[in-house]
């Protein structure tokens, strides 16, 4: 369905290819996340198999990820971002989100949206803004 592509940057990787995915340590980064800390592993699962995924590496360790949920021409949600405490500060966000803007499968994409409660600054160097019409923007939440 997603092309798989893979990056590389010294001792780093970004890869598209879900079977790479740490399943382990992507349940227990969310179980200490602000947005996802009561998810369920099974619908993390799920979640993962939907997806566009990007898993970032140091070697064979999983020390981040994030998901694309597209149709792959009109619209996207960046979701599920995180890196390891342990690698924070080393500019390897920045490079995760270039590999996801620069994706075949998202890279043209006309409306790109993501919720965050305190990285605004962060996403903004990528073109990222506050919504242009709120007015029109609506959700439903299931709990």
């Amino acid at each position: 369905m997603f092309q798989i592509k893979e990056y590389i940057k010294e001792t780093f990787t970004v890869s598209t290819d879900r079977s790479k995915v740490d399943l382990n340590k992507v349940c227990d980064f969310l179980a200490r996340s602000y947005w996802a800390n009561n998810r369920k592993r099974e619908t993390i699962m799920k979640s993962i198999e939907h997806s566009l995924c990007f898993s970032l590496f140091d070697g064979n360790v999983q020390i981040g990820l994030a998901r694309v949920i597209t149709d792959g021409a009109t619209f996207a949600y960046l979701c599920d971002v995180f890196i390891d405490e342990n690698y924070r500060g080393k500019k390897l966000g920045t490079w995760l989100l270039q590999c996801i803007l620069e994706h075949p499968d998202v890279a043209g994409v006309r409306r790109f949206c993501l919720a965050t409660k305190d990285a605004h600054e962060f996403y903004k160097q990528f073109g990222f803004m506050s919504l242009q019409e709120p007015k029109r923007f609506m959700e439903k939440m299931n709990t």
